[in-house]
């Protein structure tokens, strides 16, 4: 063992600024501006570190490395210490995609396990078609997956999970949680207004509305609320004038779709409300739209896709023109998604995430109306114009067989 020899004499202490303090040779000056500090994937502890690949030179190494899916990074951090400290570090990873300009769209999903109801979040990279984890979310044990209202707001790289229900007391939340794609991590947002669960969400011009929903003793609200993600500030908005909760919601044309949706067996008529931010005005859905508005929808190309839980899942389009519902052409879904499920929709394609978190990915094409119709201008195409699907299944583990959708929202990471 080595000894240490400590020393009874005290050095002067000199006062900042005092012309007889001397600088010591165990402390080196500071960097001047214009230099520049090596790359965060540089291994400073050895001044003749191994590449990064063998060959290639390190700025063509990374730019390899940075393309690795994140569930193969376990395995690729066991090659050497370099890779340990480039894929170890999942926020500083993203950062230099992001300088690189790699961005891939990745699917979040909130799933809860159907036997034990605890909520799990599952991502899908949709370029590389790999799944992987983030950090657990924090919340109570005992909340209500489907309480919760999931927006994802793409100019922030964030997703937020707004209120929820504790379903052992059917008590609604105020809560905001809020996931950072960049960092990685999950924190505590400014609270809602008004406690509510059920509710209907969208992003218009990066703001983030919330409306209706049920309030304590499953009552429903009229009231609704909007975000500023710039300054974390909730205020309020005009009150739908009607109290529902939301089954189902979607932005079109700078204005918020809000429905109550269809119930089986049909009883009544299903409500739906139409607000829009510029005027602060709410006002009734058109009939058609919302008599027909049976499943959870996607906005594509501006025009709104349901899929149906009552026709076999059938993918269907709303024509505004005419108040009336298209059904979209194209094999039927694959039978292993099944009810319940989340849908999502990324360019052109519809993701639908069912029971066990099978994946199908739906590829929509337009189809213009044949020439030579005796109606045969812009306009006339534009209204007459009809769709096709195909569809496009997805591996996933045999370890999610047991979890189940509640939501699920894609931002690009």
């Amino acid at each position: 063992m080595r000894r240490v020899r400590v020393s009874s004499h005290q050095a002067p202490v000199h006062k900042l600024g005092d012309s007889q303090m001397t600088l010591s040779p165990k402390f080196r000056l500071a960097a001047p501006p214009d230099h520049q500090p090596p790359p965060p994937w540089a291994d400073d502890a050895h001044a003749h570190a191994p590449p990064l690949i063998p060959g290639l030179p390190d700025d063509a190494a990374l730019s390899c490395l940075l393309r690795l899916p994140v569930a193969a990074h376990a395995a690729c951090r066991l090659v050497c210490r370099r890779w340990r400290r480039l894929l170890g570090d999942r926020p500083r990873f993203l950062a230099q995609r992001r300088a690189l300009g790699l961005r891939a769209p990745w699917l979040f999903t909130l799933a809860f396990h159907r036997c034990t109801g605890k909520i799990h979040w599952k991502v899908l990279d949709l370029a590389q078609l790999a799944w992987h984890a983030i950090p657990a979310m924090p919340c109570r044990d005992r909340a209500c997956p489907r309480g919760f209202g999931c927006v994802a707001v793409p100019d922030h790289g964030a997703l937020l999970v707004c209120g929820g229900l504790v379903s052992d007391m059917d008590c609604p939340l105020h809560l905001v949680l809020r996931f950072d794609v960049g960092s990685n991590r999950w924190a505590v947002a400014t609270r809602m207004l008004a406690a509510r669960s059920f509710f209907a969400g969208g992003v218009i011009d990066g703001r983030v509305y919330v409306a209706g929903g049920y309030s304590a003793d499953q009552f429903e609200l009229s009231s609704a609320e909007v975000l500023d993600t710039d300054t974390g500030v909730w205020r309020p908005v005009a009150s739908m004038g009607v109290n529902m909760a939301s089954s189902d919601s979607a932005v079109i044309a700078g204005r918020l779709y809000v429905t109550e949706g269809c119930a089986w067996p049909f009883f009544s008529s299903p409500r739906g409300q139409v607000y829009d931010p510029k005027a602060d005005r709410w006002e009734a859905m058109p009939v058609g739209m919302r008599e027909g508005w049976t499943g959870l929808s996607v906005v594509i190309d501006g025009r709104l896709f349901v899929i149906s839980e009552y026709e076999r899942m059938k993918v269907k389009s709303y024509d505004p023109e005419t108040d009336s519902w298209d059904t979209v052409a194209g094999p039927p879904m694959p039978q292993r998604i099944m009810k319940p499920f989340s849908v999502s929709c990324l360019d052109s394609k519809i993701v639908v995430v069912g029971r066990g978190l099978h994946v199908a990915i739906g590829h929509v094409e337009k189809q213009p109306a044949p020439a030579g119709s005796p109606d045969d201008d812009d306009s006339s195409r534009r209204s007459s114009s009809s769709y096709s699907i195909h569809w496009q299944d997805v591996d996933v583990p045999k370890e999610f067989s047991d979890l189940t959708p509640s939501s699920c929202q894609i931002l690009h990471a």
